[in-house]
């Protein structure tokens, strides 16, 4: 009968804090702050470009490399692989820094299709 009890204040405990947080999040108080808006012209990075190095075969696991203009380094980049069973395996910025790698594979095939893009600026 003890353990009843105690299971029962404890149930009871817990109802109490949860009406009670309910409570609060049902307060019609002050609106909270609209967030701020987001300018659909926001400044760019200075030479901000996006160069891309269209879809072709190469061989699996081979390496698609994309260079930036002279003068830029890469902010960022992607690639996609093409293909039946096609597979990105790889896509990161080179060591340097001024362009953007990408290597795939194809299942049941010798090649895939590799496109890489780059996000470059001064």
């Amino acid at each position: 009968m003890r353990k009843m009890y105690a299971l029962g204040t404890g149930t009871m405990a817990l109802a109490a804090v949860v009406a009670t947080g309910l409570a609060a999040h049902a307060d019609k108080g002050a609106p909270a702050p609209a967030p701020a808006a987001h300018s659909k012209t926001a400044a760019l990075p200075a030479g901000y470009q996006i160069v891309a190095l269209p879809n072709a075969n190469v061989p699996n696991f081979q390496r698609r490399v994309l260079f930036c203009p002279a003068g830029k380094r890469v902010l960022g980049g992607g690639a996609e692989a093409r293909g039946n069973d096609a597979i990105l395996v790889g896509s990161f910025p080179t060591d340097d820094g001024r362009g953007w790698i990408a290597l795939g594979r194809q299942n049941g095939y010798s090649t895939v299709g590799i496109s890489v893009y780059a996000i470059c600026a001064s």
